[in-house]
């Protein structure tokens, strides 16, 4: 059982990842942008982070940025969400996530990736 901080503001894409990630056991955390994700992680360092690429104000690859730079927060796997093809370079291999998930996603591909960040960890 994990706790996994889900970082997305579109509702019914969230009321899905809760209902798999749940249903896996695990403890989903939700966060709608990045001031709100960025506080959680710090306040209570989830175990990974399921970033959505296209978040309102700062992205998912500047939120990924800020966590993979701070040495506090820079062990947290992120899986980043996108609805297109986005190459590791995009976002910055040393600051990149550790792995992608592409919008719409099955259900169990979706598991499937947040629980390989989680082990690699």
């Amino acid at each position: 059982m994990a706790r996994i901080l889900v970082i997305d503001d579109e509702p019914d894409v969230v009321r899905l990842i809760l209902k798999v990630l749940s249903g896996r056991g695990h403890i989903p955390q939700v966060a709608r942008d990045c001031a709100s994700a960025l506080a959680r992680v710090h306040a209570e360092p989830p175990d990974v982070i399921l970033c959505d690429s296209d978040l309102p104000k700062i992205d998912g690859a500047e939120v990924c940025r800020q966590i993979k730079q701070d040495p506090t927060t820079r062990h947290i796997p992120i899986v980043m969400m996108t609805s297109s093809y986005i190459d590791i370079y995009d976002v910055g291999a040393e600051h990149g996530p550790d792995a992608f998930v592409v919008r719409p996603f099955v259900r169990e591909v979706l598991a499937n990736v947040v629980e390989r960040a989680l082990f690699r960890r």
